[in-house]
């Protein structure tokens, strides 16, 4: 059974030399507009990506993206302790970009956002751009390994944005979606481009890909920054869709951050749906 101890689920620990390395920067460039109405790339640069290895049998890869303003490290660091000997942890930082939300002002982040209603403006080029990202990290692992995507917060939304470009075959730019996901993890997020997944989920094969994709999803009810409420009506969409493997869990007393109720969940989770041995 996974335990977490108070004591580890911090963001700021030590980090076990040897267990966590760094790639290099890495960028994507993203459809946009340019003169004369042709389309021209911008490009998204990402930051520092950390590399937690397992300590046993390598049997998953999950990728798992921070939150708003945050970067790699600190969740490395928290994942890095976890007793899931047989994950690979990749986690990467997003692009510094200017955030609406935040008037402006540049910040680390997945994609724009001025507000999390679902008729607001959705940044589907920041989305893509980093969704593409985690693609490209997941596509060079071994064709034996199971692949998942997680994330916190902001990194949860793109991590869901990421579970409806899976199902739909594509991105939302159209570029096709080659990689398979056997797990999703969202902390304290939200769905974004709720409106359009039940056009994502047409067909039979993206609602074969949705129904038998394990989600889990997790979120506090003392949440001030993404409100529980809002975490709860995107589990009830992507129920509502097709997703049929879908759990979601909520804790009374949870704010904006994690505890290790929470993250025993995860362990336990992950270690089901994805069949690890001897954690």
């Amino acid at each position: 059974m996974c335990r977490v101890s108070s004591s580890q689920v911090v963001f700021v620990v030590a980090a076990v030399a040897g267990c966590i390395s760094i790639i290099t920067n890495m960028s994507f460039s993203g459809p946009s507009i340019g003169s004369g109405g042709r389309i021209a790339r911008r490009a998204f640069e990402f930051g520092r990506t950390y590399v937690v290895k397992p300590k046993g049998k390598h049997q998953a890869t999950i990728v798992w993206l921070h939150g708003l303003g945050d970067n790699g490290s600190s969740w490395s660091q928290l994942l890095e302790t976890l007793p899931l000997r047989n994950i690979k942890w990749i986690c990467p930082t997003s692009p510094a970009r200017p955030v609406t939300l935040f008037g402006g002002f540049p910040s680390t982040a997945w994609f724009d956002v001025s507000d999390l209603s679902e008729d607001g403006n959705q940044d589907i080029e920041g989305m893509d751009a980093s969704a593409a990202h985690v693609l490209s990290l997941l596509s060079t692992e071994p064709p034996n390994v199971k692949l998942g995507i997680g994330g916190f917060s902001m990194g949860a939304a793109t991590a869901l944005y990421s579970a409806s470009c899976f199902t739909h075959g594509k991105f939302g730019n159209g570029d096709p979606y080659s990689t398979h996901l056997d797990a999703v993890v969202g902390l304290s997020g939200w769905l974004p481009c709720a409106n359009d997944l039940n056009k994502k989920v047409e067909g039979e094969v993206a609602a074969n890909r949705a129904s038998s994709l394990p989600v889990l999803l997790c979120h506090g009810k003392a949440d001030d920054v993404i409100s529980f409420r809002f975490g709860e009506k995107s589990a009830q969409k992507l129920i509502s869709t097709g997703f049929k493997n879908l759990t979601f869990k909520g804790y009374d007393s949870l704010g904006h951050y994690t505890i290790p109720e929470e993250m025993d969940e995860v362990c336990s989770w992950l270690t089901s749906k994805l069949e690890l041995e001897g954690n």
